[in-house]
């Protein structure tokens, strides 16, 4: 008869590669440090390798590569295992009810989450939003660990055999100072502009190659190598006399321009926008609460 490992057993291991420490891995799984300690030995004489190096406890805890390639496959295996579990609620009908872990980036969280979260709270009370906001990459990850359940991320982006769905779209604006904006012809073309004159986010940000994409920049030369950490930041550049930059419409129409000394300019590009969409696991046995959830959020939009 073959023996097979538990999700407890890749529960404990997964953990305590995210802390690195036996006490820690053990208060977080709420087991005896030695409980979970034998659990990640039963795992390893399953598995036949040892999952991590046994050194003095004053080392830091390295994983062995098979114990990377575990931990990787223990993370898919156990949001799966969590995949089953909501098979639970879709059997009583209960699309709407429950907690909701929802991801978002940082160029949307702040103009939509609150309205999202009080519409939610209004038509749906019994449904428990827990939000995240990070960058696509990380939500991503977490998503795929079982971390989160459904992210809300601007679209083109490679999600790796995620399920999506576009609920909407939102253009680009450019925003120039009004000190500048008297020297520049309108409708605005990029050879007008000074060179280092357009201000973009971190490559870490999304909406940096969305934007550069949508409004058909194409000349490097005229890209600032310096770069913002936030749309805020990026605004303050703008607003005081540093250049030009792009800024998503709903950022601008929650307020994010307001009481700036800047003008708002059509970019290039008959076409200059994102797509806004939802990714979730396709194995997620969630897909009405889902989709339930784009309805509300394309509404917003």
């Amino acid at each position: 008869m073959n023996k097979w490992p538990s999700l407890k057993q890749l529960h404990y291991l997964v953990t305590l590669h995210e802390t690195r420490h036996f006490s820690e891995a053990a208060q977080r799984c709420f087991v005896s440090q030695s409980t979970l300690s034998k659990g990640i030995q039963n795992l390893e004489e399953l598995i036949g390798c040892p999952l991590y190096e046994k050194k003095d406890k004053k080392s830091p805890l390295v994983f062995t590569h098979a114990g990377e390639l575990v931990v990787q496959q223990g993370r898919e295996l156990l949001a799966k295992g969590q995949d089953l579990v909501e098979l639970g609620r879709l059997c009583q009908g209960e699309d709407m009810e429950g907690r909701l872990r929802l991801g978002c980036i940082p160029t949307i969280a702040p103009f939509l989450l609150c309205d999202l979260v009080q519409q939610v709270n209004s038509r749906f009370p019994k449904l428990n939003l827990l939000l995240r906001e990070d960058t696509t990459t990380n939500l991503l990850a977490a998503l795929r660990h079982g971390e989160l359940d459904v992210l809300i991320l601007a679209l083109p982006v490679e999600i790796d055999g995620m399920e999506s769905c576009v609920v909407g779209q939102d253009p680009f604006r450019m925003v120039i100072s009004r000190e500048q904006v008297d020297g520049i012809r309108v409708p605005i073309q990029y050879d007008d502009l000074p060179n280092e004159s357009v201000f973009l986010l971190e490559k870490e940000h999304c909406l940096t190659q969305h934007a550069v994409s949508a409004c058909q920049l194409t000349e490097k030369e005229k890209i600032n190598p310096f770069s913002a950490t936030s749309l805020h930041t990026l605004v303050q550049m703008v607003a005081n006399g540093l250049g030009t930059t792009f800024i998503p419409q709903m950022a601008i129409d929650h307020g994010l321009l307001n009481n700036q000394n800047l003008v708002i300019i059509d970019p290039p590009g008959q076409q200059a926008y994102r797509d806004i969409g939802l990714v979730w696991r396709p194995s997620s046995s969630r897909v009405k609460t889902f989709n339930q959830l784009a309805e509300l959020v394309s509404e917003l939009l």
